[in-house]
């Protein structure tokens, strides 16, 4: 969909893919096209902040930002890759202009002097002297009239001639807005009232007053002025002279300073950057890093195409709308995650950047390599079952022999390493994340690290089960149940714990009765690991089928409580008992959301390889129970995995929404909401929902799927560019597998 600029693949159309017809959703979402929004960014001299005024597209695609230092344009930017504002130099002697203003005239820039309104355009015969002398604004239309400002007088000009003089009472104009439809009537606005200059009366009539008034423009299709001020921004209606409703105050910032109007959207831009206003009442929120250079907007124009430009004080932003399908995005993400997110096979995070510059980044390790690769592993085995395609069993092959390796790389027999990483020159460990936590291989090049925890035992487990029934080639499948096997076996070994090279239990890896039962039933852990533990016997039987796994699962269903604590409704999770003992009080504070991850990963072995039908159906039970805990974070992969239960409700058109909104930028760049003003907070409460419902992800900080949805600030400026492959390409490739998606027509 997107070209490929200087090696930068943005994004291409692949050949597409066939139907799994796996599916037991009766319907499944059709992939027909969509809008995706995406920024590109163009910084200005960071010697001269803080001067930009307007910035316009011409009919030929070229745009001019006017500065006070004269104009500019932007150059080398591409998504992801920042470009610069430089000076245009294409009319070399328009540095002898003192510009004021400029706008579009039938797709033509035109601007306006101390002296005169000229244009480059029509063999520069545009020529016509203001008469002012100190003009501060102007207004055009198609029809070559125009109204021009110094605060206080205006002058009306048509056929290159000043048609009307007069004034404004009190002056202090501080915009002059044409109308769209209607060549004979333009618009003035002071911070106490908007007039209307009608040509045909040749007179300035006052239309409205009040206050605080900041930025107007007009809805033609509505018959309508919208007008932002300090508080929000309300519509006059033109032909009655009546305020249409209320001041719209719960917007993102009602401090408003920018309106526009652009193909029946309300466009306004703040001190908090900028929002878009739909004609539904939906709004569209573009603050941070992610889309703007900062979030001081001093203009809003229509772009090249289908974009919009947003002029800030350091910079412009073009904010890109590409109709594309989910097919498409899944291909840009698939390049994003092979181009500079695979270490060693594992699904990595590019690390080290400054200010979000990928070309300073490095592939990071995590305590959890093992998780996010498991989550890439599946969503690879589930694109290789639905496609066929050979590039999914190569990067299935890839990421499957990273996960062997960290059974093999240390020397404990079973034990899973959390990760593992290159020695260097040196001790070079405390470059290493957790570095108290790596250990030296029996390899001369390798550490490894130690202390694996549960979550990264139930992803294993979970991606070994995915890959044993999903991919049909003999070599793969046999070495994806070995490993099944050599953890169930480690564990089943251990007395159901992980132990690491110290012949310690690690701190997480506990799933033996003594531990998990001394949890008061209230607390979460209780349930999750007797959750996590029956299905990973269950996937251990399921492919093995060795009785030991079997016979163990239900030794711990019938007589220790297994099947209880799981079976167990959420609404009886929360914090422990006051007289409880201090590990159980840290770990019942707040809901975890790691455990969600967790214990949708643990359903697919749960659910898919139950011992029997009776079991299947208590299983459903507890994960529809879970289900709707989790319905208010609206997470794309929580909804997609509840459709393996073959219920008929399990929110598709949230889990499309979240995959639709999720961005195509994944830097970690800071974001803010906590100041907006259209979100309804709640009281504080058990699972940290901070607000009624949640935000868009494209407005909120990169998250994987163990994260809080209602956090509303968070980032880290831009340091880090996560990998799509667990975030997105998970579940995606699951709800293409499970026939919650379809291909798109004729792919």
């Amino acid at each position: 969909m997107k070209v490929k600029l200087k090696g930068i693949l943005l994004l291409t159309l692949l050949a597409g893919a066939c139907s799994s017809g796996t599916s037991a959703v009766a319907i499944s979402y059709a992939d027909t096209l969509f809008t995706q929004d995406y920024s590109v960014k163009y910084f200005a001299d960071k010697n001269q902040p803080g001067t930009s005024r307007r910035a316009y597209a011409n009919r030929e695609g070229n745009v001019q930002v006017l500065t006070a230092d004269g104009l500019k344009r932007p150059f080398n930017g591409h998504f992801l890759y920042p470009g610069d504002l430089v000076d245009d130099q294409f009319y070399r002697f328009m540095t002898a202009k003192q510009l004021v203003d400029m706008a579009v005239c039938r797709g033509e820039f035109v601007y306006l002097d101390a002296r005169v309104i000229f244009s480059n355009a029509w063999s520069g015969r545009l020529y016509v002297e203001h008469q002012l002398a100190n003009p501060t604004a102007f207004a055009l239309n198609d029809s070559f009239a125009f109204l021009v400002t110094d605060g206080e007088r205006v002058h009306f000009i048509r056929d290159n001639a000043v048609k009307w003089r007069g004034t404004v009472p009190g002056g202090n104009v501080q915009q002059v807005i044409s109308h769209p439809t209607d060549s004979a009537v333009f618009f003035l606005l002071t911070p106490e009232c908007i007039y209307r200059f009608s040509e045909i009366a040749n007179h300035v009539e006052k239309i409205h007053e009040g206050s605080g008034f900041t930025s107007a423009d007009v809805d033609a299709r509505n018959n309508l002025l919208i007008v932002g001020t300090s508080e929000g921004y309300f519509r006059f209606g033109l032909a009655n002279g009546k305020i249409q409703g209320e001041l719209q105050k719960k917007l993102p910032w009602p401090h408003i300073g920018v309106v526009k109007v652009l193909d029946g959207k309300y466009w306004f831009g703040t001190d908090r950057g900028a929002f878009a206003v739909r004609s539904d009442g939906k709004i569209d929120y573009y603050a941070g890093k992610r889309w703007l250079p900062d979030d001081q907007v001093m203009d809003i124009e229509s772009g090249v195409g289908q974009s919009v430009l947003l002029l800030t004080r350091s910079g412009l932003a073009s904010i890109h709308f590409k109709p594309m399908t989910l097919l498409d995005k899944a291909q840009y993400y698939e390049q994003q995650v092979r181009e500079r997110h695979i270490r060693n096979g594992f699904n990595a995070t590019l690390t080290g950047l400054d200010d979000g510059d990928l070309s300073m980044g490095y592939l990071g390790d995590s305590d959890n390599d093992g998780l996010w690769t498991s989550l890439y592993l599946a969503a690879e085995a589930f694109r290789y079952a639905t496609t066929g395609e050979q590039q999914a069993l190569d990067n299935s092959k890839e990421s499957l022999d990273a996960m062997a390796r960290l059974y093999d790389i240390n020397p404990v027999p079973g034990f899973p390493a959390r990760s593992f990483e290159r020695r260097g020159s040196g001790d070079t460990r405390s470059m290493l994340s957790d570095p108290e936590r790596w250990q030296l291989s029996e390899h001369p090049d390798w550490y490894w690290k130690a202390t694996t925890s549960s979550d990264e035992a139930i992803g294993h487990i979970f991606a070994f089960g995915v890959v044993a029934e999903l991919i049909n080639h003999r070599d793969i499948r046999e070495k994806a149940i070995r490993l099944i096997d050599t953890l169930m076996g480690h564990i089943v070994k251990n007395d159901f714990y992980l132990v690491d090279y110290d012949g310690q239990p690690t701190t997480w890896g506990r799933w033996n009765p003594e531990y998990v039962n001394a949890f008061p039933t209230s607390v979460g852990d209780r349930k999750l690991n007797s959750s996590n533990i029956i299905a990973m016997l269950q996937t251990a039987y399921h492919f093995t089928g060795k009785s030991i796994y079997k016979e163990k699962a239900f030794d711990l269903m019938n007589n220790h409580g297994y099947l209880e604590n799981l079976m167990r409704p959420m609404s009886e999770i929360g914090k422990a008992p006051e007289n409880s003992d201090d590990w159980s009080q840290m770990l019942s504070g707040a809901w975890n959301h790691s455990d969600d991850e967790m214990y949708f990963a643990g359903y697919w072995g749960l659910y898919r390889y139950a011992f029997n039908d009776t079991l299947k159906a208590k299983y459903k039970e507890a994960i529809l129970d879970h289900w709707e805990a989790e319905r208010p974070e609206k997470e794309g992969a929580w909804n997609i995995f509840t459709a393996i239960t073959g219920t008929e409700n399990f929110d598709r058109e949230e889990a499309i929404w979240y995959l639709q909104e999720y961005p195509l930028d994944l830097i970690q760049w800071t974001t803010q909401n906590s100041h907006r003003q259209d979100i309804i907070p709640l009281p504080p409460n058990f699972r940290n929902q901070t607000i009624e419902t949640v935000l868009p992800p494209d407005e909120l900080k990169i998250s994987r799927h163990n994260a809080n949805r209602f956090i509303l600030d968070g980032g880290s400026d831009g340091k880090a560019e996560n990998s799509a492959g667990d975030i997105w390409l998970f579940p995606y490739w699951m709800g293409r597998y499970l026939g919650v998606i379809d291909a798109p027509v004729g792919k």
